[in-house]
């Protein structure tokens, strides 16, 4: 079986996870252990156990949680960045090309390619404590030094597709990384906050409904006066 490897930001960590079974095992372990505990809840020494390791042996691939959870919310939109490639290689349409991006944005589209790593899971991961990877005092050192890259790459990427549509519309970036931001915080907000949102927490029709409003709120912007 053939899997997809990204090569992220060697600052993310100290040690490269993806060149052992050990760093591949603190991956796949903290994966679990995010979304059982939360990342506050989350320890060194947890996943150690876990691993039946010692925390010394995480300390060497990764300075501190903070660093292992921009690791984990990286790999998945990498894997977004990715996807969209692969499934837009043979769609000429932009209008087209734009609606796939937001299906696979709001989970009514999956992801088709293997990964060594749970993506269900990872996507929680990056509803429930994606903005943890952003929100921080090192967030410009962060950005200055690409740690946010692939968030980034995915919001050129659609935001391109957006001026293949209208070419004079002047808020491409901002309409897409506010369209990324509202899937998965009206997922969150659909699971724990229901008050804030029109999205029922529903797993039959949640995506469907996020979808639907991805669509509404995006095209109807594009295709307005400015």
């Amino acid at each position: 079986m053939s899997y997809i490897l990204f090569n992220l930001n060697d600052k993310l960590y100290i040690k490269d996870p993806q060149k052992s079974e050990i760093g591949k095992a603190i991956i796949s372990h903290s994966i679990q252990l995010v979304n059982e505990v939360g990342f506050e809840q989350l320890t060194f020494r947890k996943i150690a156990e876990e691993m039946a390791s010692t925390e010394a042996t995480i300390y060497r691939y990764f300075e501190n949680k903070f660093r292992l959870l921009q690791y984990l919310v990286d790999w998945y939109w990498a894997s977004m960045s990715f996807e969209i490639g692969f499934q837009l290689n043979n769609i000429s349409n932009p209008e087209e090309k734009l609606r796939i991006c937001l299906q696979l944005l709001a989970g009514t589209k999956s992801f088709v390619h293997m990964s060594p790593i749970d993506l269900k899971t990872l996507q929680r991961i990056a509803i429930t404590e994606g903005d943890k990877a952003f929100l921080s005092r090192s967030i410009d050192s962060d950005y200055r030094n690409g740690l946010l890259d692939p968030f980034k790459d995915v919001c050129g990427l659609i935001a391109g597709i957006v001026k293949q549509i209208n070419p004079k519309y002047p808020f491409a970036h901002s309409l897409i990384s506010t369209a990324m931001t509202a899937a998965n915080h009206q997922i969150f907000f659909a699971m724990h906050l229901p008050i804030l949102t029109d999205i029922t927490n529903d797993k039959k029709n949640m995506n469907e409904k996020l979808y639907r409003f991805l669509e509404n709120f995006v095209l109807n912007a594009i295709k307005s006066p400015a």
